[in-house]
């Protein structure tokens, strides 16, 4: 793409007059430098914008400070961590865990009677009370809770559960990789 010559020389002569607006935002040289030059690439992107016969150092100023303050808001969300000490203190759970106890899940649920997975499914899952479940399966509340409670105990038995309060969750090993981390 060529730029008519005039834009060109306009552009340039208005060079040191942005850097030194740029150097007023940011009190940082480096980074004045930076934001005059994604301002000249901008403008020179955009020339088609601009309207011959208005004021070119004017146009290319809006250009810097709407880059500035994108910048600038853009920034405030981000954590200076030159270091790495932040990042150091940052752990995440494994994510294939889940993944995996999810699909034994679905293996043992699959395995349940039809009346029991139902039961289950209507009650813990979709959040349906005792009473309107067993109103949806056309059966006694007390059958509801019996076939929910049997299904609970399979499940724990299929999927080799035993303390609730352990099993479920990050195991031991990733619990204290993950508080290590952390420490």
């Amino acid at each position: 793409m060529s730029i008519d010559t005039d834009l060109r020389d306009s552009m340039l002569k208005a060079t040191p007059n942005l850097r030194a607006f740029a150097i007023s935002l940011t009190n940082n040289v480096d980074r004045a430098d930076d934001l005059v030059q994604e301002t000249l690439m901008r403008a020179i992107a955009n020339i088609a914008r601009f309207q011959p016969g208005t004021n070119m150092q004017a146009w290319l100023f809006t250009i810097l400070r709407n880059l500035f303050h994108s910048e600038y808001r853009k920034r405030r969300r981000e954590v200076e961590d030159a270091d790495g000490k932040y990042a150091a203190t940052l752990s995440v759970q494994p994510d294939q865990m889940p993944h995996l106890d999810f699909e034994d899940l679905q293996r043992a649920l699959a395995r349940l009677p039809h009346d029991q997975r139902e039961a289950l499914l209507l009650v813990g899952a979709s959040g349906f009370s005792y009473e309107q479940a067993a109103e949806i399966c056309g059966c006694a509340v007390g059958t509801i809770k019996s076939r929910v409670n049997r299904a609970r105990n399979r499940l724990a038995e299929l999927m080799h559960l035993e303390d609730m309060d352990e099993d479920i969750g990050p195991d031991r090993v990733t619990l204290s990789v993950m508080h290590a981390a952390v420490a």
